[in-house]
């Protein structure tokens, strides 16, 4: 049951998304239920495999090819964890896309594009070998190059031609590092390469440049805030669910559980240097998104800032930080989500990104301003939103791994957090209108970000139950890399 199940959660979404146009020939209510079917119907397929996951009874699927090109899937604790992370934020994602994206053309290829999207970060998560974990990625470069440029306008075909080229050259010089580590084992076969000993350093590099440009990291993070073009569940879906989380996803699978035990990641050369690069972006993105007077721009470079948490954690070395950034994947992308579809009610009501026109919205859009301001305050750390405890663990994990600097720089980047996200709220909802005031969204927008903001608040009120849940996933990966 468990091999079908993890089928189901990968081609349902896969193989339904080309369904959609058709539907949407029949109805165009039709084509939008189903495509939040499909993404439910892949989220309820990998929850069930949860249980079995979290007893160590992982469902597992291979079959063995010629030159190391095996096929298979593998639904341990981290990959159904972040498998359930993408599609239920993706399915709030479509149920918002209702009402925000009625009216506009092209909505057969949208709806496509985004359950393909969904379904090739499951194809990703669960892949088990190198190969297929890249037709995945670029997979998920192609949906993510039509979707921001949706609009078809010539300066967002630009940026979208951006996203895709810094993304797909970040994807081939992983195959490179990739090829390099086929060279020494002469398979592709994840498990087979589990703690493997003399890691290329080179592999290594490559394999990071790859990540770091999916994840929109210092120095290949300007596509992310130009990708601020894309209709705003798009940008929610890049930032919140799938996109650069497929980053962090990778390192934590490649260097934490299948290429190096934990003692050979930290004396890997590369170790030292994920911890500062990551501190420079958070710093870096950070003070660009406190002078930025584009909402969607500035919660873009918050994404950049806050993936840096992410990153410190996981490359900590040590329980608590690995905890803390699986947990803040969590956290982030709920608050992320919310944040960015607030935004898009705001832009689809005032017609303009620019915060210096907008002031006091919170009049007729209380519903709105409150799940932003809650959303906010997880992203900031704030207690007891589910960000503080996550944020808590990412830097106690740092200093207590001995990165007593990287965590002081860390504990500024969230203090640059709190100055532009209150900023960015007292300017769009607060003090005296500057504009004609707008009604709120619709239902399904409200619905959407209701809950979202509800959640992030939830999540950290009852943070026993997730931390339990992430940290008994950190001690399946200690485990699995011994």
């Amino acid at each position: 049951m468990g091999q079908v199940l993890l089928l189901l959660a990968v081609f349902i979404p896969v193989a339904g998304s080309l369904l959609l146009p058709l539907a949407g020939k029949c109805s165009p209510r039709f084509r939008n239920g189903l495509a939040l079917f499909l993404v439910a119907a892949s989220l309820a397929a990998s929850l069930s495999l949860l249980p079995a996951a979290l007893r160590g009874e992982p469902a597992e699927i291979g079959i063995a090819l010629p030159l190391g090109l095996g096929f298979g899937f593998l639904a341990d604790g981290l990959a159904v964890f972040m498998a359930a992370v993408s599609s239920f934020i993706g399915a709030i994602i479509v149920f918002y896309s209702w009402g925000y994206m009625r009216g506009y053309k092209n909505l057969h290829e949208y709806y496509l594009m985004v359950v393909l999207f969904i379904g090739a970060m499951m194809g990703l998560v669960y892949s088990t070998n190198l190969i297929f974990i890249y037709l995945f990625w670029e997979i998920c470069a192609i949906a993510c190059w039509r979707l921001i440029g949706f609009f078809r306008e010539p300066d967002y075909v630009r940026k979208a031609n951006k996203a895709f080229m810094v993304t797909v050259f970040g994807a081939i010089v992983m195959l490179l590092g990739f090829f390099l580590l086929y060279r020494q084992t002469g398979t592709f076969d994840l498990a087979q390469m589990k703690a493997m000993n003399n890691v290329p350093e080179l592999a290594v590099g490559l394999i990071l440049a790859g990540i770091f440009a999916k994840s929109a990291t210092l120095p290949f993070h300007t596509w992310l805030p130009d990708a601020g073009v894309a209709p705003s569940p798009v940008t929610s879906l890049l930032h919140a669910a799938v996109l650069v989380k497929i980053g962090v996803y990778a390192f934590a699978r490649l260097f934490l559980v299948n290429m190096f035990t934990g003692a050979s990641w930290t004396g890997s050369v590369w170790s030292s240097w994920v911890p500062v690069i990551a501190a420079a972006s958070a710093l870096v993105s950070g003070g660009a998104a406190i002078i930025d007077k584009d909402i969607k721009r500035i919660i873009a470079y918050s994404t950049v800032s806050q993936i840096a948490f992410i990153f410190l954690g996981l490359a900590s070395g040590n329980m608590m930080g690995i905890a803390g950034g699986l947990l803040y994947i969590l956290m982030h992308g709920l608050a992320k989500g919310g944040l960015f579809l607030c935004a898009g009610i705001v832009e689809h009501n005032m017609h303009t990104k620019d915060i210096t026109k907008m002031g006091g919205l919170i009049k007729t859009m209380p519903v709105t301003g409150i799940a932003f301001a809650l959303c906010s305050f997880s992203v900031m750390g704030i207690p007891p939103f589910g960000g503080f405890f996550s944020k808590f663990m990412v830097i106690n994990g740092a200093a207590g791994a001995g990165q007593l600097l990287i965590a002081l720089t860390f504990i500024l980047g969230a203090i640059l957090t709190i100055i532009y996200l209150l900023r960015l709220f007292t300017l769009v909802f607060l003090g005296e209108p500057k504009s004609e005031l707008k009604k709120e969204g619709s239902p399904s927008m409200l619905i959407s970000v209701a809950a979202l903001a509800a959640l992030s608040l939830i999540a950290g009120i009852l943070i026993n139950f997730p931390s339990a849940f992430v940290t008994q996933i950190v001690q399946q990966m200690a485990v699995m890399i011994k």
